[in-house]
């Protein structure tokens, strides 16, 4: 027996929620320069959630955070 070909939605799509009118999804993150976070410094420790993270700087100006 042969399946029947599948066939179109007529019903209408549904859109998303409308974003505000400057097209932000809500409010803005919270911005620091990693040079106030390091200082002169090329790594610093987060203590976050009882666990300890490293945030370094590598020599190509990169930044990673390790736990």
């Amino acid at each position: 027996m042969d399946k029947p070909a599948p066939t179109l939605s007529t019903e209408p799509r549904r859109a998303s929620p409308p974003l505000p009118a400057d097209g932000a999804a809500g409010p803005a993150p919270r911005r620091l320069q990693s040079r106030d976070l390091l200082g002169q410094d090329r790594e610093l420790e987060i203590e976050h959630a009882g666990q300890l993270y490293r945030l370094r700087l590598t020599q190509l100006g990169k930044l990673i955070l390790t736990k």
